[in-house]
């Protein structure tokens, strides 16, 4: 088997290698860790999108460039890499285009999909509620239908970019007289809409990368639905598979993994170079042998889409594994790194820009978000080894 990727896709990896190189020399933005969702900068959206890299897997007739979800990888890739802050168009990019690619009308994906590749559309997510975390299809959130709109009531919370996105994605109940996996809708609207409210979630390293949202007595147009009504969960599962498919999943902490390494180079304990004790020495060859694999995990997964196929399972498979490595990376970072890892980035002797201290009060929660380990250790027997559910 050859894993060589084409002459092509290696001249696109050097062209987005070069364009971060530049963006850094010319200090528009500092490497971060979490950038994907942590990093707003609306202004590297709108350089983005003018280089044609949002909507890069999109039909031409749509404004996109056509190109195959390798591609894709290689450019989130060095987005990681380098640690751009893209937040403002991920999510839209990531998952929306693609299911009001697939579900959504002709008049939909005519007016929304440009928006998001002119880098003007940034969703957030709205699907876990108070509630309605793991299991997904308790929520309560309703859309009833009433004439020409619907009537929204309820609460979002953990939706990504709440406070800085233009539009949200929502998964509501249509239908309270079904099973509760029957009767829920998937809707786009805008945030600027009367009766929608935010409040931030400060998580534990200080920032606000997550708003709680309410609804109340909210009037959405029925063009707003995405699909066929009553259709929303069967929907989103495979929405979800392209969200916990990606190379955040594995490097979000990227500038950490090569921050340790450059200090054990830098760095003397007892009279000896950090990178020459043979215990650290094992530790950082561990970490990249884990990481050299969870590579491979995603780029599998880019082929499964490539032909076409939803990669539920392979998409479990392999954000499971990511988790458990970014957590790993997190507390070897701590231990090598020392006390210097527990300073917060304020300190005067912080290293790394506290990036290592960030890292690991964030990994906490990797295991919990779009869906826990547990749930997709779930989806791999079921789905992929068949297993009984009982």
């Amino acid at each position: 088997m050859d894993f060589r990727l084409t002459e092509e896709q290696e001249r696109f990896r050097k062209e987005v290698r070069d364009f971060l190189e530049g963006e850094m020399k010319q200090e528009l933005w500092e490497p971060t860790i979490d950038g994907w969702i942590m990093a707003y900068d609306p202004e590297f959206t709108k350089r983005v999108a003018a280089k044609g890299w949002i909507g890069l897997t999109w039909p031409k007739e749509y404004g996109g460039q056509g190109r195959c979800f390798i591609d894709r990888l290689i450019l989130t890739e060095e987005m990681l890499r380098y640690g751009a802050p893209a937040s403002c168009h991920w999510f839209a990019d990531r998952q929306i285009g693609g299911s009001i690619l697939k579900y959504g009308t002709e008049e939909q994906k005519r007016e929304l999909l440009p928006k998001i590749i002119r880098g003007e559309m940034y969703v957030g997510l709205g699907m876990s509620e108070p509630e309605a975390g793991c299991d997904l299809a308790s929520l309560k959130t309703r859309a009833i239908k009433k004439d020409d709109h619907y009537v929204l009531d309820g609460q979002k919370t953990w939706t990504s970019g709440g406070k800085y996105m233009n539009y949200l994605y929502l998964l509501v109940r249509t239908d309270p007289d079904v099973a509760k996996h029957r009767g829920l809708s998937e809707l786009i609207i805008t945030k600027d809409l009367p009766g929608i409210t935010t409040s931030p979630i400060i998580d534990i390293t200080g920032n606000e990368a997550w708003n709680e949202v309410f609804f109340e007595n909210v009037h959405v147009s029925k063009e707003c639905l995405i699909g066929k009504e009553n259709d929303g969960w069967r929907q989103v599962m495979e929405q979800l598979a392209y969200e916990r498919s990606g190379m955040e999943r594995l490097m979000a902490n990227y500038p950490v993994f090569e921050g340790i390494i450059q200090f054990a180079k830098e760095t003397k304990r007892g009279g000896k170079w950090l990178s020459q004790d043979p215990v650290i020495r094992r530790k950082l060859a561990q970490l990249k042998i884990e990481f050299e694999v969870g590579r491979l995990f995603m780029y599998r997964v880019a082929l499964v889409m490539d032909e076409g196929r939803s990669p539920e399972w392979e998409a479990a498979m392999s954000k499971a594994y990511a988790t458990a490595f970014e957590q790993r990376l997190a507390s070897v970072a701590l231990e090598i790194l020392g006390l210097y890892g527990q300073l917060r980035p304020q300190s005067k002797w912080v290293k790394l820009n506290g990036m290592a201290y960030h890292s690991y009060l964030s990994s906490k929660g990797y295991s919990l978000q779009a869906g826990t380990s547990e749930v997709l250790k779930n989806i791999l027997a079921l789905r992929k080894l068949g297993l009984p559910t009982g």
